[in-house]
């Protein structure tokens, strides 16, 4: 994390648990205008002449379709097609920004250097040049998903949120304009994370790392998946799921009440059963801020799931206190 941002965040009255938690004091008011460091994901900068080659032959979005104007999901996978990262690609210029979990970026720009071979490509870890923020208030359009607009800083449209990568200069700019002129409620990192699941945007962790086919993340229902780009790592897996029709599991919304968050990659039976084989598993879980207040313990959670067990109301979590989940849509 860049210093200067995180020494504005504290004079923000933020407080670090750790670079990627991030709190502010709670306020008894009500705002519609929230605004978000998002620390949890980072960038990974791919410049050079060859750098739309290289990636081409490594993700699954089509590097043609994207521009200054539509960024786009994606995936690196591995040979066998299981996904090492999902991401939100952005261009700038002649540069491409990989947004992804600041846990796996090191891991995915190591992959990426395998191919860069004696290519154009320069792969930099720019966690400590560029910030994230996140924007949530009415003003704010239902624009097409991913459309995105470049100025001082860039801004990519979630579906009534903005998702802002801006230098730290640009950042304190943004941030200190939208909470001292414009009235916006800074609010935790983790409440981010928290829209993210309720958005369906699929990140993953170190534990789901190369555990799921990209459509097992509904990868392909949001624009993340080409099946005409041509060959890519993982591709003849991919595509074959897809015309095959064998995608066995999906991505869904679900709640449960526990007391702590389920781990990522927790496992998910079917309690009628009466055995703990695996249906499937968590990806993400988090609180909202006012469960937290109100020491409520019902957690929004993105689970990996059997198809056929969509309709299923015996889903439990294994070996925490069978603790019920419902799914939500």
């Amino acid at each position: 994390m860049n210093h200067n941002w995180k020494n504005f965040l504290l004079s923000q009255n933020a407080t670090f648990a750790s670079d990627t938690h991030i709190t502010f004091p709670a306020t008894s008011d009500y705002n519609d205008k929230t605004i978000y460091p998002v620390a949890h994901l980072a960038v990974l900068t791919v410049s050079g002449k060859d750098a739309a080659k290289l990636l081409q032959g490594q993700i699954t979005c089509n590097i043609n379709d994207i521009s200054e104007t539509k960024s786009s999901l994606g995936a690196i996978c591995n040979p066998k097609g299981r996904a090492i990262a999902t991401f939100l690609l952005v261009k700038s210029n002649d540069v491409f920004l990989m947004v992804l979990p600041e846990e796996l970026l090191e891991s995915v720009k190591k992959r990426l250097q395998m191919y860069v071979l004696r290519s154009d490509v320069t792969l930099t870890d720019s966690s400590n040049e560029l910030c994230l923020i996140g924007l949530c208030h009415p003003a704010i359009e239902a624009a097409p998903l991913f459309s995105t607009t470049l100025q001082d800083t860039i801004a990519v449209n979630l579906s009534n949120r903005d998702l802002v990568i801006a230098e730290a200069d640009k950042a304190i700019a943004l941030w200190s304009e939208r909470v001292s002129h414009q009235g916006f409620q800074p609010e935790d990192s983790d409440q981010w994370r928290y829209l993210d699941i309720l958005s369906g945007l699929p990140w993953l962790t170190t534990e789901t790392s190369e555990e799921f086919v990209p459509q097992m993340l509904n990868l392909d229902k949001l624009g993340g998946i080409s099946f005409n780009k041509g060959c890519y790592t993982g591709q003849e897996i991919i595509a074959r799921t897809h015309y095959l029709g064998k995608a066995k599991r999906a991505l869904f919304l679900a709640e449960c009440n526990t007391p702590t968050a389920p781990e990522p990659n927790s496992i998910i039976i079917d309690d009628s059963t009466g055995t703990e084989q695996s249906i499937g598993n968590i990806l993400l879980a988090q609180r909202s801020r006012l469960a937290q207040e109100n020491n409520e313990t019902v957690f929004k959670m993105l689970v990996v799931l059997q198809i056929t067990d969509a309709e299923n109301n015996n889903l439990k979590l294994k070996n925490r206190n069978q603790d019920k989940i419902t799914l939500l849509k």
